[in-house]
């Protein structure tokens, strides 16, 4: 494997993770690759610098992991300063934003840097789901969530019988049944509490259930988009949908939301109406809350807004910084199979456009814009696709670390 990666310390307010652990470093480095860690990169999610170099990195400061790195892993996009500094035939891999910011890519594109967008994976190719960031993340934070609802609402999550009576169960909403979804609605089970989640995709039913919680159906039509994403609602369906909701979400103390479009701003399912009619004492947990906008009204990122009449709305952004060792571990892991199956049998860089899983995960390449749902973004017209060289095969165990 003739790459070094560089592992860098992340820049964004609220951000605890790292985008390589010490367990993936040392698989690196058993396979080849040389890795450069910015000192203190992994402080926060609890791993220390000597940890990296005990599994083999070598501890340098940002300007040589900058210069010297043909692979740069990170978990958000980096400052300006730091996509200035990337040159011609780096690598950068991370959750970059390139539907929200799409010119960053267009900048990329110009310093001929190849970036490889976690947002722009193809999620239902099976041999992607190895390198499903959204994912790994998206389980974590629904895990958190449940967790964080627990400790805000004034009540026992489970029935509680005591000497003194007996406390009814904490009723717990979970609109959006996708990974988040799912492990909110199994989290706030394994706590007691008696569970419902909602989804504009039919298919969900099933694995709502599955969990043992009640599935509510949609009156929207099939809301299933491409990519294993609900689709965006129009403004129909979207009044539609907040009003059939404001019945069930009044009947719940614990409201969960999860629903994204990545690229677009998140879906408002809880309008004003519905938090100023919910009971006192009422969690809302909004995991879309973002500059963008969130699920939910009133959220703001990373804040608890306790309104009027004491409901508390949880601007939940980015819960799976909150558990930082876990999911660094976990996001590792999705870097680590990119690279693995970015390699040719010789151990170098060789990303094929033409190729399934990265004609959607990579942005840019070779100084152009490749991935066609960013081209729409720039307004540009959709490339001419060559023909692969040989057929597309899925990577053998032999590339790469294992």
């Amino acid at each position: 494997m003739a790459i070094v990666v560089s592992v860098l310390k992340e820049e964004q307010a609220h951000e605890n993770r790292v985008a390589i652990d010490p367990d993936v470093t040392k698989r690196l480095v058993k396979a080849g690759a040389k890795v450069l860690v910015e000192r203190g990169a992994g402080e926060e999610s609890y791993y220390s610098d000597d940890s990296y170099e005990q599994a083999g990195a070598k501890l340098v400061d940002r300007q040589t992991a900058l210069s010297e790195g043909n692979v740069v892993a990170v978990i958000n996009r980096p400052g300006d300063d730091t996509l200035k500094a990337l040159k011609s035939g780096q690598v950068l891999i991370g959750l970059l934003s390139a539907l929200i910011d799409p010119d960053k890519m267009q900048q990329l594109a110009d310093q001929k840097v190849s970036a490889l967008s976690f947002e722009l994976l193809p999620r239902t190719i099976s041999r992607a789901q190895t390198m499903d960031v959204l994912s790994s993340q998206s389980s974590i934070a629904g895990y958190k969530a449940a967790l964080v609802a627990s400790d805000l609402y004034p009540k026992y999550f489970p029935m509680m019988i005591t000497a003194a009576g007996t406390v009814k169960p904490a009723k717990v909403l979970v609109l959006g049944t996708g990974v988040a979804g799912l492990q909110a609605i199994g989290t706030a089970k394994r706590l007691g509490a008696v569970v419902s989640g909602y989804d504009v995709r039919p298919a969900s039913k099933g694995e709502v259930e599955s969990l043992g919680a009640d599935f509510l159906t949609s009156s929207v039509s099939n809301g299933a988009g491409s990519g294993g994403y609900a689709r965006a609602l129009t403004a129909e369906e979207t009044a539609k949908q907040q009003a059939e909701l404001a019945g069930f979400i009044a009947e719940n103390d614990v409201i969960i939301t999860t629903a994204q479009v990545p690229g677009h701003k998140p879906p408002l399912m809880v309008p004003q109406a519905s938090v100023d009619n919910a009971k006192p004492g009422t969690v809302f947990i909004d995991l879309a809350a973002s500059d963008l906008g969130g699920n939910v009204a009133g959220s703001k990122p990373y804040e608890t807004v306790t309104t009027d009449n004491q409901v508390m709305v949880v601007g939940a952004s980015n819960l799976a910084s909150e558990l930082p060792h876990s999911a660094s571990q976990l996001f590792a892991k999705n870097v680590q199979a990119v690279i693995n199956a970015m390699l040719d049998d010789d151990g170098n860089i060789a990303i094929d456009p033409t190729d399934d899983v990265f004609s959607g995960l990579t942005a840019t390449t070779s100084g152009d814009i490749v991935n066609e749902r960013l081209r729409e973004a720039l307004n540009l017209p959709p490339l001419t696709k060559p023909e692969p060289a040989t057929a597309t095969e899925a990577p053998t165990e032999s590339k790469g670390a294992e």
